[in-house]
């Protein structure tokens, strides 16, 4: 247990809370600086296949950049918080992570916290949360991901009415903007996170890396048929060559669940 967070592993699954319900799971550099190394651990650990982040209490999951740790710090020295080199939360600059993240969130996903989630591939939603990037109001910008991300995400006219406005989308209409996966009562959220990380977990852990990598990858391909032509990603190669690629066919030929070994 960390001092800023939680993590938490059951069997290829791990989960991340951030535990500064105090301050609605804002984030200062120091927990950024945790939550960057839980992280570290998720990536590295070949037998952690899918991870959950979600916020600590029934408010926040993160009201982003802990702000008046922000003006103590201008005040004193001059100087900005900085995020460590993964980016805040430890996500939104990490591009090389082809393992699943979902976000479960559990209330208030303001600014940072906000853009962690978008960071996900996956955004669970209690029917409390509420998003926004509200860094114009208070003379910033969402320079975590957040203005190309949700600007790739969704429609870009949607997109610029809440990036331009600040204003808060409520969790239906995360959902209906395309943003948010699903939504659930409050009481259940963590235990539909779960349901969609057990679902994943079904797959094979090397089709779901070359599924995730061919997806983002291809992203930057703007021709059709060049992004379906290109299939030497890292990820997909190393599928073709696995274990995993003869158990899939053979347990479905023996009308079994197939036991996946994650190479």
């Amino acid at each position: 247990m960390g001092q800023y967070s939680t993590v938490e592993t059951d069997g290829h699954l791990f989960t991340v809370t951030i535990n500064r319900p105090d301050v609605m799971n804002a984030l200062h550099p120091m927990a950024n600086q945790e939550l960057s190394d839980a992280f570290d651990e998720f990536a590295a650990n070949p037998q952690l296949w899918v991870a959950i982040i979600t916020g600590a209490g029934d408010k926040a999951f993160s009201a982003g950049n802990d702000l008046k740790y922000h003006a103590e710090l201008r005040a004193k020295t001059g100087g900005r918080p900085q995020s460590p080199p993964k980016g805040f939360g430890g996500l939104t600059n990490r591009h090389d992570l082809d393992k699943p993240v979902i976000a479960a969130v559990n209330g208030v996903a303001m600014g940072g916290g906000f853009e962690i989630a978008l960071a996900c591939d996956i955004i669970i939603a209690s029917e409390q949360a509420r998003f926004a990037l509200p860094e114009p109001r208070v003379g910033l910008a969402a320079g975590a991901g957040g203005m190309q991300r949700l600007s790739r995400q969704i429609p870009l006219k949607k997109a610029m009415g809440m990036l331009l406005t600040g204003r808060h989308v409520a969790a239906q209409e995360g959902y209906e903007l395309g943003f948010v996966t699903a939504v659930v009562p409050h009481v259940r959220l963590m235990e539909e996170a779960r349901r969609w990380a057990g679902q994943i977990l079904e797959c094979s852990p090397m089709s779901i890396r070359a599924t995730k990598q061919g997806v983002m990858r291809s992203l930057d391909v703007p021709a059709l048929e060049a992004a379906m032509r290109n299939q030497d990603y890292p990820a997909y190669v190393a599928l073709t060559q696995s274990e995993d690629a003869i158990e899939g066919p053979r347990a479905f030929a023996e009308k079994r669940k197939p036991e996946w070994k994650g190479r």
